[in-house]
């Protein structure tokens, strides 16, 4: 998961991306990338860390021109703590092109291969966003005819770039001197949404990226999400052109962006994913009162700040009272995307704190939008167990996560995750609560899906079914060995 954004504007775009990474902040708090092209010329900022201490005034300063585009990165391939596998990353030719990318790859192993023995191509790092920025120029780089860069030329080589490449992107790139590229997996699996604005008399400005609050921010109408394996190439003047490059696409978008992933003031894919996370509490609430002995349950509580909307529902519906009793830091980054197991531990503490007026005495039911490692999950009963509470009821607005997820989200090995190979009061005794009950998986698809012309979502992390079809057990094996430590 990472977030990304590109902006055609009639000004300067560095101030632009900036501020359009920093509402991207909680896709990826690793490092932070951006990229700016002043006619020919293509400027780069990178850094690890947050965006509003990655970047200095003479930083900005430098980042010239009026086209741009930006990266904040949660690793999931890679090494965290390498500055050079931040994003954006470039190539010199064809034009000079710049890429950032949100998803993974699922061949890279045969990528590498082919670049380096087929393609003549050198890789400088384990990131598969540099392999693919090398796919895209040397597919653009066999299309290109005479001295004049047009759109079929671009849409050719992303037609090939599709045949070429698995897993999940979503892209944007800069083409020095020409425009800006944006394009999608034929499954649409991570997110991708365009938007324009009319700039008095200079005509239209544009912005793609990753969650819709961006374009809302900056005064963007919302045309439309980029459809799955669409690509979309905007001139430095601001002519749109766009065309379907994959053979059979179907929107399949990861389940995982509405549970958790994405803000819930956004919408994707044409649901807002704030309604959604209301209606998997009203449906885990029927769950709950299936499974919960009668008198179980005194307060509901969510864990802040993902889980409160489906918190809220399931307390109105149970008919319980709706209590905070966790208190957030804000300044303690989203510890689910932190680097490490051991860092994971150590920031649960720093970033929550339980009121103990809240939970002396009572049955208290806690709501979290996911169980994942468990890390979080365990620490927060111990907490609550602390505080005073007379017992502790656990709920996770999501299924149990029992597979690998292989396509933008760093759950690479079945070892990590404390639903795998559990059955789920095995999974209590682990984290240490009297109960616990997981939303059901045909529930969730129906919540997040309710009013959506969309028939399914990518839900392999749950269900073991991957999407592409291209994933296999060697692969997940191979995953698990290389994973990040």
């Amino acid at each position: 998961m990472c977030g990304i954004v590109g902006i055609v504007s009639s000004s300067p775009v560095n101030q632009q991306v900036y501020d359009a990474l920093a509402l991207l902040q909680h896709r990826g708090q690793d490092s932070t990338g951006i990229a700016t092209s002043d006619g020919s010329i293509i400027h780069m900022q990178k850094a690890k860390g947050q965006v509003r201490e990655a970047y200095r005034t003479r930083d900005m300063r430098s980042l010239l021109g009026t086209m741009g585009l930006g990266h904040v990165r949660y690793a999931t391939r890679g090494d965290a703590n390498k500055e050079q596998e931040a994003q954006p990353f470039y190539v010199n030719a064809p034009y000079g092109i710049v890429l950032v990318h949100n998803g993974n790859l699922t061949n890279t192993r045969e990528l590498t291969e082919e670049l380096f023995h087929i393609d003549r191509r050198h890789l400088n790092t384990n990131s598969d966003t540099e392999l693919l920025v090398n796919v895209l120029a040397h597919e653009l780089q066999a299309q290109v005819r005479g001295t004049d860069l047009d759109p079929d030329q671009v849409f050719d080589a992303i037609s090939t770039l599709h045949e070429r490449v698995e897993g999940s992107y979503a892209a944007i790139a800069l083409i020095a001197g020409e425009g800006l590229l944006a394009f999608r997996d034929p499954f649409g699996i991570r997110p991708l949404i365009l938007g324009k604005r009319t700039s008095g008399l200079v005509g239209t400005e544009w912005v793609v990226a990753s969650e819709s609050l961006v374009l809302e921010s900056g005064g963007y109408e919302v045309v439309r999400d980029v459809a799955p394996g669409e690509a979309i190439f905007i001139t430095r003047g601001g002519e749109m052109f766009s065309r379907q490059c994959a053979k059979n696409p179907v929107l399949v978008p990861c389940s995982f962006e509405y549970v958790y992933l994405a803000r819930p003031d956004s919408i994707m894919n044409g649901i807002s994913v704030y309604d959604a996370r209301l209606r998997l509490g009203d449906r885990l609430a029927d769950t709950i009162a299936k499974y919960t002995p009668s008198g179980a349950i005194d307060v509901v509580m969510p864990i802040p700040d993902s889980s409160r909307p489906a918190a809220m529902q399931v307390a109105q519906k149970l008919g319980i009272e709706y209590r905070e009793g966790f208190y957030k830091n804000r300044y303690v980054g989203r510890t689910f995307i932190m680097p490490g197991q051991e860092q994971r531990t150590r920031s649960v503490k720093q970033k929550l704190n339980a009121m103990g007026s809240e939970f002396r005495g009572k049955n208290v039911l806690i709501v979290d939008d996911s169980i994942v490692r468990g890390t979080t999950s365990r620490e927060i009963v111990d907490m609550a167990r602390q505080a005073g509470a007379n017992s502790v009821t656990f709920t996770s607005a999501a299924p149990p996560v029992r597979f690998p997820h292989v396509y933008g989200i760093n759950m690479p090995s079945r070892a990590e995750l404390v639903a795998s190979g559990r059955k789920i009061p095995d999974i209590a005794t682990e984290l240490g609560a009297d109960y616990l009950i997981y939303q059901e998986v045909a529930d969730m698809e129906a919540a997040i899906l309710e009013g959506s012309p969309i028939e399914r979502l990518e839900m392999s992390c749950f269900t073991g079914d991957y999407v592409t079809g291209t994933v296999t057990p060697e692969y997940l094996a191979w995953v698990e060995a290389n994973q990040l430590s």
